[in-house]
């Protein structure tokens, strides 16, 4: 099944740009855009955690649909979160509304690693099984995959939350790297098992979030990080389908990321796409870069920012527009759905 479904996409725009074939267009997809923007989310989500909504794959599916239906997206991303492999192999968390992934008892030591089970495919049957569901309703438009990379991972688990300064983070990198590269080793095997589960299932890409490397130095992140993260991405190389890197803030990481083993890197909304292709290699496709606050500008100001992207991804291999960063709560989705039709346009060959 899993073989089937991979092959219908390669035609996709989604899968086509990422692998630096020519597109009949661009092809746009927004991170976060099934979500908080949307009211039909809001109104199915209503009295139901976030976890537990991911763990029915009925709801994931209608979820992960909604704005494909809505937006006319070229492709769909799987309605998770990155804590999912760390609550499935046992951890203590919580997806607290407003706050983001709490964990109860963070971990500090090399005991607190030792106790962090490997990720067994049956613990996340419902991912799976939710694949199966979305894929089935998608037809022609492709799903994205996803998981959290190692980094982001570990700073959620050793600061027990979300973190601007991540500390306690660095504190146990620098201070003890062996447990640093312990815990990361183990993250990195739990990411691939996930993902693998998802490519099974029918995912026609995946993305690897990286969300909060751009913490780090270039050099720490290529002591502390990079071989993680290319344990996960050059694990998936057999798979057959397109790799997508992601991080916030990684201007001077983009030379690095783009050696993690991915098919395409995604730029944040501070560094031009024609500049991020220079640092990151010509092999690379990009995907980006939206500033997301600018959805709540003018028309007008969308609509020139939308085309200074087009023209800047021209310079990179193959280009799938997005945001910089996840679509904001209070966006007005009728802006989005009008993005996707001027991405559309302007980029027709």
């Amino acid at each position: 099944m899993g073989s089937m479904t991979t092959t219908t996409h390669t035609d996709s725009a989604l899968v086509r740009a990422a692998r630096g074939i020519d597109t009949p267009h661009t092809p746009v997809w927004f991170m976060r855009q099934a979500g908080r923007s949307l009211p039909e989310y809001r109104e199915l989500r209503a009295g139901i955690g976030m976890l537990d909504t991911i763990r029915r794959p009925d709801l994931v599916a209608e979820i992960t649909l909604q704005p494909v239906r809505r937006h006319g997206v070229d492709a769909a991303i799987l309605f998770s979160d990155i804590v999912v492999p760390v609550a499935a192999a046992g951890v203590d968390v919580d997806i607290v509304a407003g706050t983001g992934p709490v964990v109860a008892e963070p971990i500090r030591s090399a005991q607190d690693v030792a106790a962090l089970r490997r990720l067994d495919p049956s613990d996340v049957s419902y991912v799976d099984e939710a694949v199966r569901l979305t894929t089935a309703e998608l037809g022609d438009t492709p799903l994205i995959g996803f998981a959290g990379a190692p980094f982001t991972l570990a700073s959620y688990l050793i600061e027990g939350g979300p973190s601007r300064t991540h500390a306690k983070t660095k504190a146990l990198m620098y201070g003890d790297p062996d447990t640093w590269h312990a815990l990361c080793a183990r993250l990195a095997e739990n990411a691939l098992t996930f993902l693998r589960v998802q490519i099974g299932a029918g995912v026609a890409a995946v993305q690897l979030f990286d969300s909060w490397a751009g913490a780090l130095s270039e050099a720490d992140y290529r002591r502390y990080v990079l071989p993680h993260s290319t344990a996960v991405l050059t694990g998936l190389a057999e798979a057959g389908v397109p790799r997508i890197h992601f991080g916030v803030g990684t201007a001077e990481l983009l030379g690095a990321m783009g050696e993690a083993g991915a098919d395409v890197v995604g730029v944040d909304w501070r560094t031009p796409l024609d500049v991020a292709t220079r640092r990151i290699g010509p092999d690379k496709a990009v995907q980006g870069n939206l500033d997301p606050t600018t959805l709540l500008a003018p028309w007008e100001v969308i609509e020139a920012e939308v085309r200074r992207i087009l023209d800047q991804g021209r310079a990179a291999p193959g280009h799938i527009f997005n945001l910089g960063h996840g679509v904001l709560p209070e966006i007005d989705p009728t802006v989005l759905t009008r993005v996707t039709e001027l991405v559309h346009t302007l980029s027709a060959r």
